[in-house]
């Protein structure tokens, strides 16, 4: 059995080895840069507004190539869901060679359960491999940067992943088995795979742990902190915060600005700080619309989780992928059966 498994996956094998070995070289040399800059901001923090500076600097010269990668390299689990994953049984069913395969001494849900237990081993280790070498990489900006749980990073980095390749392969597999027909097993398992990648972080992740919650005020500091203020439609919101005394800590809700008495701030007075306000010379990054906003005696409730939970959340989001991909399989061993 693990004979057969091996002539049927050596050529996907390869491609996942070459890939492999082409992803390590490039992380090698942008791991090594990141710690090359990394020494020099060490080296120019020498007060306060020295290391503010060089940490925005360092921050804004690997901030989207970090980005760019984790999101690529956070598609290597779909990758091998609709490649691995979706073909493995529907392939089987298409060619009509599933019969020739069920028809030997083992059953045909033995022989689902070693061919799944071989390419989806295989698959955990490709995807744990890449999030391993994109983590220790991008280790040094993620000490500076302080994004661990940032929507696109958190799914890019240590053990999360492993869990998302194994139930994209459970999928891809399940798909495959049901539809009976490989091109579509594939676009299907793409489509809802991307589809979970975007509901969990969104819709689950947030709810895996009671948030802690607090009111900061808006001081001019606070807001010059912040990454916006305002949205497209012209809400008066403000994001990029952070908790004081908890830099590192995940923010997974904040409320519209609000004044001392619990009301969402006036458009118009938010609309005028924006567009027009007093002229003080302050600096900062939002300067006198800071200065205000700061004078309007406003608010907001955020719910956050501290830097502490980062691998609680780990463990739980990759737990909640295993377990969804061992149902998933379930699923397929009591198909196969009936096929």
């Amino acid at each position: 059995m693990i004979w057969l498994n091996w002539r049927q996956f050596r050529l996907q094998a390869l491609v996942g080895a070459l890939g492999l070995a082409v992803i390590a070289f490039y992380l090698l040399y942008v791991g090594l840069d990141i710690r090359d800059a990394y020494d020099a901001y060490r080296a120019r923090c020498t007060d306060p507004a020295a290391c503010a500076q060089a940490g925005s600097q360092f921050q804004g010269a690997y901030r989207n190539t970090l980005l760019f990668l984790a999101g690529g390299l956070g598609l290597v689990p779909v990758v091998t869901g609709v490649f691995w994953g979706a073909p493995l049984v529907a392939r089987e069913l298409e060619l009509g060679t599933h019969r020739l395969a069920w028809n030997q001494s083992v059953t045909r849900r033995r022989w689902l359960l070693g061919r799944m237990a071989f390419v989806g081993v295989a698959a955990m280790v490709l995807t744990g491999l890449v999030a391993l070498m994109l983590t220790w990489a991008a280790s040094p900006y993620d000490r500076v940067a302080s994004d661990r749980f940032g929507t696109v990073e958190f799914g890019a980095r240590n053990i999360a992943p492993i869990g998302y390749a194994f139930l994209a392969f459970a999928l891809g597999t399940t798909i495959g088995l049901l539809v009976r027909r490989t091109l579509p097993a594939m676009a299907i398992t793409g489509v809802v795979f991307l589809a979970v990648q975007f509901a969990v972080p969104n819709l689950v992740r947030p709810h895996l742990m009671e948030p802690e919650k607090a009111s900061l005020p808006m001081t001019a500091h606070v807001i010059n902190q912040a990454r916006n203020l305002g949205s497209i439609t012209g809400a008066p919101v403000i994001g990029g915060l952070r908790v004081p005394g908890a830099p590192d800590a995940w923010i997974s809700r904040t409320s519209a600005l609000l004044t001392a008495d619990g009301r969402t701030v006036g458009g118009s007075a938010f609309g005028e700080c924006l567009d027009s306000p007093p002229r003080t010379g302050a600096g900062g990054t939002f300067g006198d619309t800071a200065v205000c906003l700061a004078g309007l005696d406003l608010h907001v409730d955020v719910e956050y989780h501290p830097s502490s939970r980062y691998w609680a959340f780990q463990r739980a989001e990759t737990g909640l992928y295993l377990v969804a991909g061992a149902f998933l399989t379930a699923i397929a061993v009591r198909r196969v059966g009936r096929a």
